[in-house]
């Protein structure tokens, strides 16, 4: 594990659960559960939540622009609520009933509830960056509120394609570009911003982030279809399963091969597929050139990543720890 996230847990766990304090007590229950906080009685589980991938990057974001990374925290702590903001409403709209190898919220709590909750998480973000009542938080604000709108237009995207079977492979992109990377952008330019950063760097820091951001998905779609339960959360094959349309599963259907036209045969049936089908399946996305292009694709989005950086003057210590953390991001266990 990079050192940076070690840093972002220690430095903005607290920091999460004082901000859930502030919720009212039914929203917090299922927001506390959520994030791993609190078991589904409400009892203390002394866990944090997630990877603390996008808080590390705000804090690293926040010491790009001269300041220790304490001075990052609200900005960490309002990226972190968006994307739980996002995986709350993700997981019902997937119909998904595993997360971080517990039942996800919606499935204990209800639809309504987790709603409700991943709307409460959505208003406290803004509460924590326009609580400084400068011209700087409301820099970040927007900076924020413009990576949730892209967010949103993505997942729009993504359940427009479970309609279509024509999704062509640059529509994916752009979806994932907005759906991932765009709040990855943010992370990694809020801390920066709310400091008053000139934009230079703070656009730099952005491109960094929104090629990591792409690097992120095609990982996170490899690792949906190849990816252990131990390390996802979810059981293997799952979104071949769900017939989503991943970005190994779109390369695979416009590679213009046989195999490609059979995966398209198979994920058209009204039928649900069984295991030997999903295991078919994925053998013809590898069959049809999906999961090389995947892989190939990240690694040139890791490579654009670091170029972000090149012309930009950043502290050696901060240049390293962002490189490590792309680096972690591509390296995760299958």
């Amino acid at each position: 594990m990079p050192e940076a996230v070690a840093v972002a847990r220690d430095l903005v766990g607290p920091a999460m659960e004082a901000a859930i304090g502030r919720l009212t007590p039914d929203v917090r229950a299922v927001a506390a559960y959520h994030l791993g906080l609190a078991d589904v009685d409400g009892n203390p589980t002394g866990n944090g939540s997630g990877k603390a991938l996008r808080p590390a990057l705000a804090l690293l974001s926040a010491r790009a622009a001269g300041a220790p990374p304490e001075r990052g925290v609200p900005a960490a702590v309002a990226v972190e609520l968006v994307h739980n903001f996002s995986l709350l409403h993700d997981d019902i709209m997937d119909g998904d009933t595993e997360r971080r190898h517990r039942p996800t919220a919606w499935t204990v709590f209800g639809v309504g509830a987790a709603i409700l909750a991943g709307d409460a998480l959505l208003a406290l973000s803004q509460d924590m960056l326009l609580e400084d009542a400068s011209m700087r938080g409301a820099w970040a604000a927007r900076c924020l509120s413009a990576a949730v709108q892209r967010l949103i237009a993505g997942q729009g995207s993504d359940l427009a394609f479970e309609k279509r079977d024509d999704v062509s492979l640059a529509e994916c992109l752009d979806m994932a570009g907005d759906k991932t990377a765009a709040l990855m952008a943010c992370a990694c330019s809020i801390g920066a911003v709310h400091l008053g950063a000139p934009p230079a760097l703070a656009m730099a820091l952005a491109g960094f982030g929104a090629h990591v951001g792409l690097a992120f998905q095609l990982t996170d779609d490899l690792l949906g279809i190849w990816g252990s339960p131990e390390v996802t959360g979810k059981p293997v094959r799952a979104d071949l399963r769900a017939r989503k349309k991943s970005l190994p599963v779109v390369a695979a259907l416009n590679s213009g091969t046989e195999h490609g036209d059979e995966l398209r045969a198979m994920l058209a049936g009204p039928e649900p597929l069984t295991e030997d089908d999903l295991v078919r399946a994925a053998a013809l996305v590898v069959a049809a050139g999906g999961r090389r292009w995947a892989e190939q694709e990240a690694d040139a989005q890791l490579a654009s990543a670091n170029a972000s950086l090149a012309g930009v003057d950043l502290p050696a210590d901060v240049r390293a720890e962002l490189t490590a953390i792309a680096g972690f991001i591509m390296g995760r266990q299958w």
